[in-house]
């Protein structure tokens, strides 16, 4: 096993490669390259988000603490801090990835909370079914036919899940 390179926090700050990069104590972490229905997912979730009065925006850096900044999939706030959030956001949003794991997702969310973000969602595109998960609460199944609430947000997963891709 190969030792990890340690990048310093101004170095990470300044990458413009992609596919994008997590960051915990030196670490970076790269995230998969979207596909054509995890982008779908995004913007759908974002103009579902946007309507109902809330910023939302996709694949933007938030700082977790001066050493960690994970890269959520949606977040969704009132307002949403400039460059990046370094205070927490309303709802942080991932959205899994054919290699992904529903648990490693949820420990994810675990971080949000821990950050002081009230609301999570996993999002699974091709189950068609998603997780909402409360801080302080238990992560709760949703299926195709439910509805995803943070607060006084909602989303139907079936005006989630309404286009294909081509």
């Amino acid at each position: 096993m190969s030792a990890a390179a340690i990048v310093s926090v101004e170095d990470y700050l300044h990458r413009t490669e992609k596919p994008y990069c997590e960051y915990a104590d030196g670490v970076l972490h790269p995230k998969p390259m979207p596909t054509k229905l995890h982008a779908l997912i995004q913007k759908i979730l974002m103009r579902l988000l946007d309507a109902q009065g809330v910023e939302a925006l996709c694949e933007m850096h938030v700082r977790l603490s001066s050493t960690k900044y994970l890269i959520p999939d949606v977040i969704a706030a009132p307002v949403i801090q400039s460059p990046y959030p370094t205070e927490p956001v309303l709802l942080c949003v991932e959205i899994l990835f054919p290699e992904d794991r529903v648990g490693s997702m949820l420990a994810k969310c675990e971080q949000y909370h821990a950050w002081g973000v009230p609301f999570c969602w996993v999002v699974d595109p091709e189950k068609q079914t998603a997780w909402q998960y409360p801080s302080g609460g238990e992560p709760e199944h949703v299926e195709r036919g439910g509805t995803l609430t943070a607060g006084e947000l909602s989303v139907h997963l079936e005006e989630l899940f309404s286009e294909q891709p081509r």
